[in-house]
């Protein structure tokens, strides 16, 4: 099915031409005043509304913040009024003089200090540092970052379970899609009918392709781990659960090491000698490409690292950042403006989710054949 991009643009421009219109967050209300009042009054009714939207602009802050960065409690929802969170503590595991095991509810939300076998431990801005005892605060530098002693942190934290539930998903759904696979001679039943077709898709455009039909067979296991792996995380991403897995940069790293392992762990002699004493080429100039050619091992996964998480990142702040000009704007036009941007670029992000996914797979894929890829060179006649 082909959709033209035509009505896409004329709706693009009419809202950015919009946009300074509703660009105030003053009403009209606010500026009709009565003659009969004073000059001081005014000045108060003028300076509310600033008051009010500088607040809302710092709680939006601390959502963004809060949605995008890892946490060790999954929270769901904050009552500001009574002060109540609903959601559920993680567990905390630290190696601080042995494994110190305990809730993530002695923090109580940040507030509280935790004491495990007689070491105590607060909470600033999701990270764990050690203090001295229950009322010392933490010491804070010209930067406002702590000095104090962190402690190695191994706790399960939204990420962490994020990522549990995810392979566990995966390892059931799959199994399945095989014993059904195997049972009915080759036909896939329930939900494999329809991660069939992605997995084929995987094998028949993504590796065959690009790695080959003689060495696809052993990497297939990886580039459908990594597909699903990340097309599933994207996904959840996009629920109001505050769950950003793969736009932390931690995670993204992680799967951008272990293609590198993979690729230069299976690479044949014709890769490295392409990289070493790259053949066909003058003295000097094999010389010249050998550093280059080497740091290109590094920049490869490197590009897979950063292209994963800038995009999910920026995508997920820029989806909070619209959410919240729903509640910075005082008119109707104004907020439905940016709920229609928000509900946009919400359907742009399931896209993405899926894009994200194929683009690491086939550039894992181009890395891996062009690590087994044969050479053959013609011999020179001298």
């Amino acid at each position: 099915m082909v959709f033209s991009n035509k009505p896409l643009r004329i709706l693009t421009v009419i809202l950015i031409a919009c946009l300074p219109l509703f660009g105030t967050a003053n009403t009209v209300s606010d500026t009709t005043k009565t003659h009969t009042e004073t000059a001081v009054v005014s000045e108060q009714h003028s300076s509310e509304p600033k008051d009010e939207t500088a607040k809302i602009r710092e709680q939006i802050e601390e959502v963004k913040n809060h949605h995008v960065l890892d946490g060790h409690e999954f929270s769901i929802f904050e009552d500001e009024e009574s002060g109540a969170h609903y959601g559920f503590p993680l567990p905390i595991i630290l190696w601080d003089n042995g494994i110190q095991f305990f809730s993530s509810s002695k923090f109580n939300h940040g507030e509280a200090v935790a004491e495990s076998n007689g070491n105590f431990y607060r909470l600033h801005h999701e990270k764990i540092y050690k203090v001295a005892n229950a009322s010392e605060q933490l010491s804070l530098d010209e930067h406002h970052h702590p000095t104090n002693i962190a402690p190695l942190d191994f706790s399960i934290t939204k990420s962490v379970l994020s990522i549990i539930i995810v392979a566990l998903l995966m390892f059931f759904l799959f199994t399945s899609l095989a014993k059904s696979f195997a049972k009915n001679g080759g036909i896939s039943t329930g939900a494999g009918r329809f991660f069939e077709p992605i997995v084929l898709f995987v094998r028949d455009e993504i590796a065959i392709p690009n790695i080959g039909e003689k060495h696809y067979k052993k990497y297939m296991s990886h580039l459908l781990t990594v597909f699903f792996f990340i097309w599933f995380l994207n996904i959840f991403g996009l629920t109001p659960l505050g769950i950003n897995v793969t736009g932390n940069i931690a995670v993204t790293f992680g799967l951008a090491v272990v293609t590198f392992l993979i690729t230069n762990l299976s690479a044949n002699k014709n890769y490295w000698g392409h990289i070493f004493w790259m053949p066909g080429v003058p003295l000097p100039m094999k010389i010249i490409l050998a550093p280059i050619e080497l740091m290109g091992l590094i920049i490869k996964p490197f590009a897979l690292m950063i292209r994963l998480y800038a995009n999910m990142f920026a995508g997920h702040f820029v989806l909070m950042s619209l959410i919240g000009l729903m509640f910075i704007f005082k008119s109707v036009i104004g907020s439905s403006l940016s709920f229609v941007l928000s509900f946009a670029i919400s359907l742009i992000e399931i896209l993405v989710a899926l894009l994200q996914a194929y683009i690491f797979t086939i550039l894992s894929a181009l890395y891996f054949g062009s690590a087994v890829q044969e050479h053959h060179h013609e011999e020179e006649a001298h």
